[in-house]
């Protein structure tokens, strides 16, 4: 279970003087280079006469020296001294900053022009540190701030994860059936590791911070500075400021062997870490290795597989997993080791920046920025019932394509961390481990439930889950649209999946390749890639009856709903009616229930429509809004003025105005009177807006949904983006 650090670029001026720094050693690279950025290293080595000189090693190219470079033998103790301007290819790109610490070693970083001090992971230059030998510190990227949102780290667990986002704020997401994806609160997390149902932190200040099972002790972290920290199945284990790992927890073995599936209770000594200093820790099922300050892997624990059998030479990363460990080496050639049975340790050829293993299969972060996984595709899934087991293919090694920044493997799930800072995780999802948190590019509110559309192309949903509206299909979507008691997903392929309550037949979806998709109250309709509209479900034109010896429910369809004919631009289903747009722009309404006139469709030319419980409402094309059908609290008699998106929920309907704010108007009631306040929006600009029943939510321009109104389902208690 690998531990990724958050690097912070941000934008802020340094100072003066004369400077050198040097590091302890390599630790892993959990970043790839995007083409506007740079990699490097600070190296540094010891002189005869006492001084420390430092430079900066390009990724790939020769060292530059800058010409003030020196860290003077009598430096003052806390002072910050700076180099003189580090040159790449004639363009300044920063200076390196060094100090003297109080135990005699020095610590340094790279504050890159225009930008905040970075500080490496490995950043300690040894008191003893031998006159000549270049030492180098971990790899830092130097390039443009980072965005406002997104993630910047990503740590994947048994069937949780945890990232850091931009803030420095921790978001976790998973199986959280003993805590491990409740994080604590705060902007200061430098690092995260996620265990087998446990979670740890490193904040800023350099203490650490656990949270979840703690059947062990694994989340007793203890007092102290640390610089880096790593979870286990049940240990834990983390590097101190002065280099030295101590770990806590588990230090027993209860396994069963993948081979003979045997079980016993074993002495595995996980947790009884080596003396000396180490630049970098992993924590896997039942043993840890270190990389220490040599370049040396040194792993202790139980060593059933030959798995902490460290190979020899020098490397720059180390993961442990459940009964393999990989390294890599100086050269970005990845070294396996340990148990073989699902091809876990047949690392592919290439060079590697860091390597993360679990299980059954293990994945490498290609110095291209690409991830390759090897290992195991599947999970073994045992019927509680029967005792038979049988495998499912899960995916977990099938990487997509793409350039990352950070890759983490878990049991049965990998994440990685996009170029773009957006996390993508594929694999196992019982646990919806594998649909991480990212912005929305859609929302759709009805009923007590709610469903947002993110950017990566899943589907969230939230509320009543009676009828498993919040079981969300696997797969990606273009568009999601939430009924009464079902929802419609439209998936990129064309495709229209269906999912919730089917009395009525509202998840019969059709054949065929769609363009828009639009769940109603009891039916459901699509607009076909030919422009033709189709529905299906019931319009309320149906009758039930009730067998006295069973209490079942029969239904009998004495009418589908039937669209008109002709070619359509848009459709919406609204409670016992529907609505679209022809290609003419003109819209025509249909349904066996015109009480309130609700099908009345005025004439024009429209750009926009959306039908509701009892009326509808549609945008002209020159911006205003026009209603019909019941008006009884106000729903349909819209504000003046020009609006870019129109939602008609059941007694209030919002709109989004050109400013990108949203208004609404109707009751703020239900039909007894209670307050809900669904028809009161925030402030601030919004991209997208959805009325439901008694609550609405609205999309805002950085991909968050923000929902207000009656929460007894917990319909607007929107998920994180």
């Amino acid at each position: 279970m690998p531990t990724i650090a958050r690097r912070t670029i941000a934008l802020t001026a340094l100072a003066v003087a004369i400077i050198a720094a040097a590091v302890a050693l390599d630790l892993p690279s959990a970043h790839a280079q995007s083409e506007d950025e740079q990699a490097g290293r600070i190296v540094a080595r010891r002189l005869d006469d006492g001084r420390t000189e430092f430079g900066w090693q390009p990724s790939g190219t020769p060292r530059v020296l800058p010409t003030a470079r020196y860290f003077p033998a009598d430096a003052q103790v806390g002072r910050w001294l700076n180099s003189s301007p580090v040159e790449v290819a004639g363009e300044e790109i920063g200076r390196i900053n060094a100090r003297l610490r109080s135990d005699g070693r020095i610590e340094f970083g790279f504050t890159p022009t225009d930008g905040e001090r970075i500080e490496p992971s490995a950043r300690y230059f040894p008191v003893d540190a031998r006159v000549g030998r270049w030492l180098r510190s971990t790899e830092i990227t130097i390039g443009p701030p980072a965005p406002a949102t997104g993630f910047i780290a990503v740590s994947a667990g048994d069937d949780h994860n945890c990232a850091i986002r931009v803030s420095g704020e921790i978001e976790c997401w998973g199986n959280n059936n003993t805590g491990q994806t409740d994080a604590p609160a705060g902007s200061d997390f430098t690092a995260v590791a996620a265990g087998g149902a446990h979670t740890c932190a490193l904040r800023e200040s350099g203490a650490i911070e656990c949270w979840g099972w703690n059947g062990h002790g694994q989340t007793d972290a203890p007092a102290g500075r640390f610089s880096a920290v790593s979870a286990g199945i049940s240990h834990t284990c983390a590097i101190r400021e002065g280099g030295e790992v101590e770990c806590w927890g588990s230090n027993d073995a209860y396994v069963a062997d993948p081979e003979t599936g045997g079980i016993a209770l074993v002495y595995g000594g996980q947790a009884d870490a080596p003396a000396g200093r180490f630049s970098a820790v992993s924590a896997g099922g039942w043993h840890t290795c270190g990389l220490r300050d040599t370049g040396a892997i040194a792993c202790w624990g139980w060593n059933i597989r030959a798995r902490t059998d460290a190979p020899a030479g020098r490397f720059s990363a180390v993961s442990a997993g459940g009964f393999h460990t990989c390294g890599v080496r100086e050269s970005g050639e990845i070294a396996c080791w340990g148990w073989n049975g699902s091809g876990q340790t047949d690392a592919p050829a290439g060079r590697f920046t860091t390597v993360s293993a679990d299980f059954r299969h293990t994945c490498g972060l290609r110095v291209s920025g690409e991830i390759a996984c090897w290992g195991s595709n599947i999970v073994l899934l045992t019927n509680v019932e029967t005792g038979d087991s049988a495998e499912a293919h899960t995916g977990q090694s099938d990487a997509p394509p793409g350039r990352f920044r950070a890759v983490s493997a878990g049991s049965y799930h990998t994440c990685g961390v996009r170029q773009s800072h957006a996390i993508e995780c594929w694999g196992w999802n019982e646990f919806e481990q594998s649909s991480p948190p990212s912005p929305f590019s859609a929302v759709s509110a009805e009923g007590n439930h709610t469903c947002g559309l993110r950017m990566s192309g899943k589907i969230k949903c939230w509320g009543d889950d009676s009828y498993n509206q919040n079981r969300v299909p696997d797969g990606r979507f273009s568009a999601v649209s939430a009924g009464s008691l079902h929802i419609c997903g439209l998936r990129e392929s064309g495709e229209i999946t269906c999912w919730g309550h089917n009395r009525d037949g509202q998840l019969d979806t059709p054949a065929g390749r769609f363009r828009a998709i639009s769940a109603g109250n009891l039916h459901t309709c699509g607009l076909l890639e030919s422009g033709e509209i189709t529905c299906w479900g019931d319009d309320n034109s149906s009758s039930h009856s009730i067998d006295v010896d069973t209490g079942e429910v029969e239904v009998t369809h004495t009418r589908r709903p039937t669209p008109p004919a002709g070619r359509f631009s848009a459709v919406s289903a609204g409670g016992f009616h529907s609505c679209a747009i022809r290609e003419s722009r003109e819209i025509t309404c249909w349904g066996v229930h015109n009480d309130e006139g609700q099908t009345d469709a005025p004439a024009g030319r429209f750009s926009a429509v959306s039908a509701g419980a009892w009326h509808s409402c549609a945008i002209r094309e020159s911006g205003e809004i026009t209603c019909w059908g019941r008006n009884s609290s106000g729903q349909a008699a819209p504000p003046a003025g020009r609006f870019s998106a129109v939602s008609a929920g059941d007694l209030h309907t919002c709109g989004l105005r050109e400013d990108s704010a949203i208004e609404c108007w109707g009751s703020n009631y239900d039909w007894r009177g209670n307050y809900f306040g669904q028809a009161t929006p925030p402030t601030g600009r919004f991209s997208a807006v959805s009325a439901g029943d008694l609550h609405t939510c609205g999309l805002r321009e950085d991909g968050a949904i923000e929902c207000w109104g009656s929460n007894e389902y917990g319909q607007t208690d929107a998920p994180a983006s």
